[in-house]
């Protein structure tokens, strides 16, 4: 197949994936448990993956590397086994320059800058995309690895992540106050005057920090300068998509975690396909510029890009058990005569390993 054919069809697959999380809130959690556990890849990517897992009758994908990362860690991809294809941008090296007009332009890089230009520095631009050979961990075999993952989380393990939760917030600009003042009928309300996030003081531990994560998919997602965010909802009372943005990230986070919140977060998630299409109708009513999602399946696509992209934001701050589905870049510990175990740092909190020596 041609790459410009493979970019169709995954494109293809991509579309139809999204239909169908239009149609069925279903659809959509199934995509947020997948982001869960392959939470260091975009959100159509972990959809192309799953579709294609699915395609073969396997089990979804947890462990996903090239063929050559795969050799470095002392594993080789059965015989007969066929890849399974992401997408991923073709980039190109420019040097940025200031024109003695005032003007800003960029050249290959390597030429040499006109007479009077300002050098303003390298910077690597998206050309455009293409199809990326990549094998689950279940299609290989050799030395054996043992990678974390999330079990069960109790009670008792969630306020653990309030703290991490808090260091995001900050590094945001946002301080945290759990008040027992309430705003609305809400249990936690983010105020970007102010720049505070508030949170039910009359919650239990777990519930603060599940309102807590839901928060900060508003500080991520919601500021009043967000442009596509505001086809999604206020960005001062957080209504329509965004709210279901927000539990959204909430959700996948406190997945990726153990933590699983599909009753709590369910009213919300079922919501998702009315929200995507009353967003869709707003675009169309106030004229949707270029650059912002205007038919359903777009929103769906920006959606979705969203959550997966700030729920990776917070995730590399909390830093739960697993990998991420993508395989560190060091060496396997195995191979250096260690633990059979790839990952910066040991399993910790409920987690389980699941040690894979075989195909």
């Amino acid at each position: 197949m041609a790459p410009e054919e493979r970019i169709a069809s995954l494109m293809d697959g991509l579309h139809s994936i999204l239909e169908e999380a239009v149609e069925s809130p279903s659809h959509w959690q199934v995509l947020l448990d997948a982001s869960a556990n392959l939470w260091r890849y975009s959100g159509g990517n972990v959809a192309l993956l799953m579709m294609q897992m699915a395609q073969r009758g396997t089990d979804e994908p947890t462990l996903v590397a090239g063929y050559k990362e795969w050799e470095r860690h002392g594993r080789t991809v059965l015989r007969g086994e066929h890849a399974l294809w992401v997408i991923a941008p073709r980039t190109a090296r420019v040097q940025q320059m200031l024109l003695p007009d005032g003007t800003h332009q960029r050249i290959p890089l390597g030429n040499k800058l006109p007479k009077g230009a300002v050098d303003e520095g390298k910077k690597t631009l998206i050309t455009g995309w293409r199809g990326q050979a990549v094998f689950d961990v279940s299609q290989t075999e050799g030395t054996p690895l043992l990678v974390p993952k999330p079990g069960p989380a109790s009670s008792a393990d969630a306020p653990q992540l309030w703290e991490p939760l808090t260091q995001v917030a900050r590094a945001h600009g946002f301080s945290i106050h759990v008040t027992e003042a309430q705003f609305g009928l809400t249990s936690g309300f983010t105020d970007f005057s102010q720049r505070q996030v508030q949170v039910g003081g009359w919650l239990n531990a777990e519930e603060r920090v599940a309102v807590l994560a839901h928060e900060l998919g508003h500080v991520l997602l919601h500021g009043p300068d967000d442009k596509v965010g505001r086809l999604y909802g206020s960005s001062v009372d957080h209504r329509g998509l965004a709210e279901v943005e927000a539990e959204s990230v909430a959700y996948t986070v406190l997945k990726a975690h153990g933590i699983d919140r599909g009753p709590q977060s369910a009213s919300y998630l079922s919501g998702w396909a009315d929200a995507v299409i009353e967003a869709e109708q707003s675009a169309g009513a106030r004229g949707s510029s270029p650059k912002q999602p205007a038919s359903r399946v777009d929103i769906a696509k920006s959606v979705l890009g969203r959550v997966t992209a700030t729920s990776k934001d917070i995730l590399e701050v909390t830093d739960p058990p697993g990998l991420g589905g993508k395989v560190p870049v060091d060496v396997s510990p195995r191979a250096q005569g260690q633990d059979p175990y790839v990952g910066p740092q040991p399993p910790r909190g409920p987690s389980r390993g699941l040690e894979i020596s075989g195909p």
